[in-house]
């Protein structure tokens, strides 16, 4: 915005400096006091012309940046709007599957079983198209960077600090860790 009034006081200062030399070349040439008058006029327009576009290009600006701010808050309102939408299959199914095994006794175990795996895998493809990855390390090397060790455990049928048990899986988006896996790890066995 400073840099359009500096232009714009730039151009009308110009205008008024070539008026005022026209004025001296036509005072000097004797120039009439009609001629004088259509200078000032001219330059009077100059004037307004270049503070209409002061005032056009503060509204504009001004407008822009409402419109930015607008943006930028409705980003942040509904930035999980297509993640919640793939999550919402999975509630319904959860509650149907409550639902189905609160019955009087006449649920199949094996049908809610299945319902819960295909459940579990909508969860899964809802979490893949956000880049969410699950870590469970088991049988891994134990990197402190992505697993948080629980306890020790002296094992001689792996390595040492090998993760022998997943007591909670981990996860990250988008290669960022969300939160760590917690794992049991093995370590030498004493000796005696």
């Amino acid at each position: 915005m400073d840099k359009d009034q500096e232009a714009v006081g730039r151009d009308a200062s110009e205008d008024q400096a070539a008026a005022a030399e026209a004025a001296q070349q036509a005072g000097d040439e004797g120039a009439s006091h009609e001629e004088l008058k259509l200078l000032l006029e001219d330059a009077r327009n100059k004037a307004d012309d270049h503070w209409d576009q002061l005032v056009r290009a503060r509204a504009e600006l001004d407008n822009l940046r409402k419109r930015q701010e607008r943006e930028l808050e409705n980003a942040h309102k509904y930035a999980l709007d297509r993640f919640v939408s793939e999550l919402l299959p999975v509630w319904d199914s959860l509650e149907l599957g409550l639902k189905a095994a609160s019955g009087e006794g006449t649920a199949d175990p094996e049908k809610l079983i299945e319902g819960t795996e295909l459940t579990l895998k909508l969860l899964r493809d809802a979490m893949e198209k956000f880049n969410v990855t699950q870590i469970d390390p088991e049988g891994e090397p134990f990197d402190p960077e992505l697993h948080q060790a629980m306890s020790m455990q002296p094992r001689d049928d792996v390595p040492p600090n090998t993760v022998v048990n997943v007591v909670q899986k981990g996860y990250t988006l988008n290669d960022r860790l969300v939160r760590p896996a917690m794992v049991m790890v093995s370590q030498a066995p004493q000796k005696e």
